[in-house]
């Protein structure tokens, strides 16, 4: 099975990137500290997919987003020649962003797709590792050829018949996730997961496609995301274990252009003392 990786990024810009983190939306960071901290978190997250080598890696940005100024902070990455190619979404709401990066590559299994299945993940991720991306791509191999993958699988020209249907995640807070992936052969889309007037959360409404659809589900490690100050809390000393781990651990990625910005800012975190 072919597998294409997709960093699903907005180019990064000040006032535009992690506003939810800037002093203006009640967080600490200035527009332009907010900025360096996502394009520190992007290059990490690439440079895992990079190490991870589990298939073609792709980056879908913004359309309205500064390809010139992506492809500038593509030539920090550990190799920017791993990188399969760069394409914009086309625009539209967050579900309709995101279905198109995944079309973009599965093209509804034609002969002409650019690969069989889809891993996409969030540019966010500092603790993101190549283990959680292995596992995806393993997992979503042993669904597609499981009996239930084979038995709900879209039937489509071009497309093997042993090419079966499968859906994976990786959670992240807040009902979120931070990984999906799936075949050209799941009968899945995106309508309705980002946004929708019943107040269910995406990765609810991921289980409840899965279910509808009898599409054989698996999970992987989940990897949380930073969209607000408590997620940057939280993460500060997640991102310095993993630093001191990977001393004794060579198959840990240090997400080390993250913690770089965390030094350049000075942020640290601090617990509350209760007496």
């Amino acid at each position: 099975m072919r597998s294409a990786i997709v960093v699903f990024t907005k180019v990064p810009k000040a006032g535009e990137t992690k506003t939810r983190l800037t002093t203006d939306r009640g967080g600490l960071l200035t527009p332009e500290e907010a900025m360096a901290f996502y394009e520190g978190c992007l290059l990490d997250v690439i440079n895992v997919c990079i190490e991870a080598k589990s298939g073609d890696i792709r980056v879908c940005y913004n359309h309205d987003g500064d390809r010139e100024y992506l492809e500038k902070l593509l030539s920090r990455i550990s190799d920017r020649s791993q990188i399969k190619e760069v394409y914009p979404d086309q625009g539209g709401n967050f579900d309709q962003c995101m279905q198109y990066a995944a079309d973009y590559i599965l093209k509804n299994g034609a002969s002409e797709r650019l690969a069989d299945s889809v891993i996409i993940v969030g540019g966010d991720l500092p603790s993101l590792q190549p283990s959680i991306l292995k596992d995806a791509v393993c997992k979503l191999e042993q669904l597609a050829s499981s009996e239930y993958g084979l038995k709900v699988a879209r039937k489509i020209d071009n497309v093997s018949q042993k090419l079966g249907a499968g859906l994976v995640e990786g959670a992240c807070q807040e009902g979120g996730f931070s990984v999906v992936g799936f075949t050209c052969t799941t009968p899945f889309d995106f309508n309705r997961v980002f946004y929708n007037s019943d107040g269910i959360t995406a990765l609810d409404m991921l289980v409840t496609k899965a279910v509808q659809q009898d599409i054989p589900f698996g999970i992987v490690e989940a990897a949380s995301d930073v969209d607000i100050p408590v997620d940057l809390a939280s993460m500060i000393p997640v991102v310095r274990a993993l630093e001191l781990a990977a001393r004794y651990d060579k198959s840990i990625k240090v997400p080390v252009n993250t913690i770089a910005v965390l030094n350049e800012l000075g942020l640290e975190t601090t617990a509350v003392t209760h007496r």
